[in-house]
Order: structure tokens, then sequence, then C-alpha cells
């Protein structure tokens, strides 16, 4: 696909497609294999005029020359297009919505009155059929008072009336369904895998990393602790506890050996195994799960089903006031102008729409929040709690120093070390790997099967000889491995100011890694500004030393901390927290903060952590920048602010309108015109911006 420059500022330029027209679905694939583009920040495509607006920080000639390399096919195989976008979906409602305006004013315009009259009775009698059919059953819902509001208005003659609620009423369901659809497909985007590699298996045994688009049928891959099933398939070797959550909904572990069925999606928590591929990509259970979300409804937050639930409550009342306005006026207008105004529409509408445009207006900070529920518990929320390695440091802390025992190669020994740690996503593990490629280190498989101790380290056979790394209880207490005597004054010379892994072959000291993880240059700021947003009590839970643990609470004047902790602590304290009645954020990025992301109120990963946090979580940040987390703080507030204000509206105005028409002050067509009027307006302002100064930055 070739592109013609139609415009350009410093950062920012705007492109024509030079085709004819362009589909929707590459409209959503170009936009979305632009967006990946690790120098793009912003992407706009207009598939109508084929226009393209990109935001860039590279340069001209990188970003002119990404533009020429582009093509649908490559970029079909870069994309998920289950992931791309909804244009489709998106231009089917607005259709149905313009048709649906069009052809109620042409009808009122060019039509002749009896014409006019007969269209109604055809277009509103299912509505009125469906609430006889709903009172019959013993049910008193919003869709009886609709029914005897529109039937009212037929046996009075105000046909005029009838149809503008029906119009009204047709506008705000496509409204709700359509927010509905979209806010199900963005679950189920963040559902998405997101897997790109694998270690497959060949018939010899080694191991070596593919894409995932290359595996099919047949193949044999192999899933470590912590990772994600990719596919379906039958497990060949090894035994797992596998967390089947997406699946199920289930978090208890269920135990596979040689010969069960496993399904994508689930993710290894104890054990590795060896699969055989039964089903390629876009064809496996995990992906059957997904299209079934569609017709669930998760993402109802409590403020969404109070409103559902007190509209149907107050429909008793509408009806009880009409029928009083009645007995004490004897005024049918009067008591029709009462039933013209409900609060199901207002409520059931303004609260998922607000919900909605606040889920998005995260994701355009590519901020996933998995439910509204979620958004709901931040604003809630008076404790966070912090991980702090890959959380409170930096993303990719750095091999600083190699420390070899016992006349061993600093370079074999940093070979070694890499080689046990590329299997696992922590950051301590990916400085390692790094480190070693640095260097120009080929650290080919040399090692029997993998074991990770979560929290602990790893262990594996190097030969006949057990080799272990990890942190110093792991190896030293757990693992019993030894210091020669001739190391020991090296070994206790080893400097405090960094983290050490140790590398234990044999049963003996071979090495000593030093770590240097700087903490995240804004972490204490985030800190002191999620203070101000209302958090009561900031807690760091970490692994680490206590002396180690003390000095970064202090200097990010956090309030309290736990040092020397096991995942199971980190639960622990999160039960703790909540039997004091506190609504608790958890945010982590690695295996270990997993049972405390499932267990907090709202579970947050930050940056590019392990794949099982990720799916844990219920809500990912891809920034490397804490201050997202007060961002999402202060928008999370905005939301119910906004919801209650909604709140105070609906109740007041109409209210308001049940008054003026018992009275006789408004008449019916009046009083539905006012009614469903102030609902449109209320839906539009829901979809406005909670926070109209995001894209700059503003926290």
């Amino acid at each position: 696909m070739r592109f013609r420059i139609l415009h350009e500022l410093p950062g920012r330029m705007r492109l024509r497609a030079e085709v004819r027209s362009m589909s929707l679905q590459q409209a959503d694939l170009l936009e979305a294999w632009l967006s990946a583009q690790p120098d793009i920040d912003e992407v706009t495509v207009h598939e109508r005029t084929c226009g393209i607006t990109v935001i860039y920080h590279c340069g001209r000639s990188e970003l002119c020359r990404l533009l020429s390399g582009f093509t649908c096919k490559n970029a079909e195989q870069a994309v998920d297009l289950r992931t791309c976008g909804s244009r489709s979906m998106n231009r089917a409602y607005k259709e149905k919505l313009v048709f649906l305006v069009v052809r109620h004013f042409l009808k009122r315009i060019f039509l002749p009155v009896p014409f006019r009259r007969a269209i109604t009775v055809a277009q509103t009698m299912p509505r009125f059929v469906h609430a006889a059919s709903v009172l019959s059953s013993g049910r008193l819902t919003v869709d009886v008072l609709d029914g005897i509001a529109i039937g009212a208005s037929l046996l009075t003659g105000d046909h005029q009336t009838a149809g503008s609620v029906h119009f009204l009423l047709n506008v705000g369901e496509t409204l709700d369904e359509w927010t509905h659809k979209k806010s199900v497909e963005d679950l189920a985007k963040s559902m998405s895998l997101q897997v790109d590699q694998v270690w497959r298996v060949d018939a010899d045994g080694r191991q070596s990393t593919a894409p995932l688009d290359s595996i099919v049928p047949g193949d044999r891959i192999i899933v470590h602790t912590g990772h994600i099933l990719p596919l379906d398939g039958i497990l060949e070797d090894g035994d797992v506890m596998l967390n089947q959550a997406s699946l199920t909904g289930e978090s208890v572990l269920v135990a596979k050996r040689t010969g069960a069925a496993v399904y994508a999606g689930s993710v290894v928590e104890e054990g590795s195994c060896v699969i055989r591929v039964t089903h390629s990509t876009g064809e496996n259970r995990y992906d059957r799960i997904v299209r079934m979300i569609e017709e669930s409804e998760r993402l109802k937050s409590a403020v969404e089903e109070r409103s559902n639930s007190l509209a149907d409550k107050l429909v008793p009342w509408c009806l009880s006031g009409s029928l009083l306005t009645w007995l004490l006026t004897k005024n049918v207008a009067r008591a029709v102008s009462v039933l013209m105004v409900d609060f199901s529409c207002a409520l059931k509408l303004s609260m998922p729409l607000s919900v909605l445009s606040a889920m998005r207006e995260a994701s355009r900070r590519k901020i996933t929040v998995k439910g509204g529920k979620f958004m709901e518990k931040i604003s809630e929320a008076d404790t966070v709690i912090f991980d702090k390695t890959g959380t409170l440091t930096k993303a990719c802390p750095t091999v600083v120093k190699i420390v070899p025992f016992g006349g061993e190669n600093p370079r074999e020994m940093l070979r070694t070390a890499a080689c046990l740690e590329e299997h696992f996503p922590h950051s301590v593990a990916n400085a390692v790997v790094k480190a070693a490629a640095d260097q120009g280190l080929d650290h080919r498989e040399m090692h029997s099967e993998v074991k990770y101790v979560v929290a602990h380290g790893i262990a594996s056979k190097i030969g006949k000889k057990r080799a272990v790394i990890g942190s110093a209880h792991f190896v030293f207490e757990d693992e019993n491995v030894k210091i020669r005597p001739e190391d020991q004054q090296l070994f206790d010379s080893l400097s405090q100011s960094l983290s050490w892994l140790y590398l234990g072959v044999g049963g003996v000291l071979c090495a000593a890694i030093g770590i240097s993880d700087p903490l995240r240059p804004e972490a204490r700021q985030t800190v002191r500004q999620l203070h101000a947003e209302g958090i009561t009590k900031t807690v760091m839970l970490t692994g680490d030393s206590r002396r180690t643990a003390e000095a970064v609470a202090d200097e990010l004047e956090i309030d309290e901390y736990w040092a020397e902790v096991l995942p199971e602590d980190k639960a622990a304290f999160i039960r703790a927290e909540h039997q004091a009645g506190r609504t608790v954020i958890m945010i982590g990025d690695g295996i270990n903060d997993t049972p405390a992301l499932s267990l907090a109120d709202v579970g947050i990963a930050v940056g590019t952590g392990a794949v099982i946090a990720r799916e844990v979580a219920d809500v990912t940040i891809e920034a490397e920048d804490l201050r997202e987390l007060v961002w999402l703080k202060h928008l999370s507030s905005a939301l119910m602010r906004r919801i209650n204000r909604n709140y105070r509206f609906v109740m007041g105005f109409n209210g308001s309108l049940i008054l003026l028409g018992a009275f006789g002050l408004l008449a019916p067509a009046a009083s539905a015109l006012l009614h469903n009027t102030s609902t449109v307006l209320l839906s539009m302002d829901c979809l406005t911006e909670l926070l109209p100064d995001d894209r700059a930055g503003c926290i």
C-alpha cells in the first residue's frame, strides 16, 4: 500500500492511502499495525477518505521507511485481527441511529396525518403487546410502564406523543445495546492471550523458540511455571497444577497428568509440561469461551446494578402516582403526563455509558480495565500495596557485577545463569538473560527439566549435578549449598548496595551475580499524589532483606513495609486488611504477586510483567510510569462523581416533571419531550471525557 503525504509538522504527519477505497478491515489492520510500532504515539485512520494521521517520536525518514514497508498480508501475520478494532460494529450502530432519526422526522414532515397514525399504531403495537405479556406473567417492570404510557396515548388519540415516545425509546435501546456490545468486546480484547513466541520441542528433544503462528496440530511445545497455555493440546510429559480461572471462573488449582487434555488460557502455576498441540491459533477452546462472554453480564458494576434495580423498583410508584392523579382529578391527560415520565431510560442508559466512557478514556492511555466494577473499587480504595522489584524499581534491572568462586570463569557462570533464567519472565531473570546477550554468550540448553520455586529460585540439573540459582535463603538454607572456606572472605565482602543472585552447582557456590535495581524516578511523587487523592495507607511488600526494604520505604515515604515475605504472606496481609474493613489495591508485576493480585479488591499489573500477573490482574497498565496509577485513581473518582451527579439530576428533574404533570402544568406530549430530551442530553454528556487534559499528561 502506497501513501501520499498531505501535510506535516514536527512529530505529526497527515497522509492519504493511494487506493480507490479502504475496507473497514483494512482500516482496522493499518491502525492496529501502526499503533503497535514502538515509535508511534497515536494513529487515526479514516476509512471513508483513506486518510491517516500519525503522531510519532522517531525521525521522519524512519516513519517513511516504516510506512513504505506496510502490506496487509504482513500486517495480518503481526496483528491479531480479533483485537484490532470495531469499525464494522460502530458503523452499523451509527447507521441504525441515523436511520431511526431520519425515518421519524421524514414521517412527520411528509406523510399525511392518517398515514402517520396508522404507522404509529403498527410500530408501537409490538411494544404494547410485550408490556401486556410481561404484566400477565406477574412482573411489573419498566417495560410495563412504557407499554401503558404508549397504550394510554393511543387510546386517547394522542398518536403524536405515542410515536415520539416510541422513537426515543428505540434510540435509547439502540444506544444501550451498542454500549453493552462494545463493553463486552473490550473485555474480550483484554482477555486475549497476547502470546507471540513459544518453546517448540523437536523430535530429538531440543528446544527452540518459534512464532505462535507457525505452530500446527501435532507439534510439541513446552510450557514452564508462570506461563499461559497458548493452544489446546494433550499433556505428553510432566505433571502440572493449572489455574483455569479464565475458563471456568474457579481459582482452585487443577492437577493435570500425562494424557490429560489442557486448554488455552490456563496458567501453569506449578511444574512444567510438554503438550502436543491439537488445535491451531483461533480454533481452540479459549477463543470459544471469549465468544461466549458476549452473552454475559460480567461488566456491570455495582452502581449499574443498583441503577437497574432502582429503575424497576420505581415502576409501581409511577403507576400509583398516575392512578392517584386520575382518581383525584378525573383528568386522563394529567394521568398520562405522569406515565410519560419514568426513571428507567436515564438510569439504565446513563450509568453504563458513563462507565464505558471512562474505560475508553483509560484505554487511550493504554490502561486496560476489565470491568466497570473495578473503577468503582479504585475510587473507594483507601489502601495501596506495592510490590518492590519491577514495580517501585525500574522494570529492567541490570547485572553490574559477576563474582566467581572456586576459580570459575565469570563468562561461563553468566552463561549458565542465563540458561536457567531464560525460562521465567521476571525482571531479574530478564536482566541476567540480557547481560549474557550483551556479552555475546550463546546459552543453549545444557540442563534437564527446570523447576521454578516461586519467590525463591530455580533448580535443575547440569549433567548429573544439581544446579540452583536464586536468593540466599533458597540457595544456602533450602538447598544447603556450601561456601568453600577459601571463598568465605570474598563472599563476606560482597557489596550490600546490590541485590545478589547466587548460583550453586553440585552443592557448592560457584558465582554471585550483582543486580542493580534502581528505584523508579517517579515513585516518590506517585506515593505523595496517591495520598493527595485519598489513599490513607501505602504499603510495600518485598522479599528483600529488612535493611533494604527500610531504606526504600524511607526514601519513598511509604507508610508501612514488610520484608522477606513470601507470596502466601502477601495474600495473608491482604486478607487482614479486608478484615479491618479496608479496600485494597495491589500493584505488582511478577509470578510471586499473583496470589495477592487475585485477592485484592483491584489487582493492577504495571509494565511488561509476567504473563500470569497480567492474566490475573483486573487492570493492566502498559506504560512504564507509576504516575498512571494516580491518573487512574483520579479518573475513577471523577467517574463516581459523574454517576452520583446523574442520580441526583435524574431523580430531581424527572420527579419535577411528574409533579408538574400531576398538577396539569405540563401536557403529556410536553412531559414526554422534556423527559426524553433530558435523557438524550444526559447520555451525550456521559460520553464526554472526564479528564479533558489527559492527553497533555497532566496528573
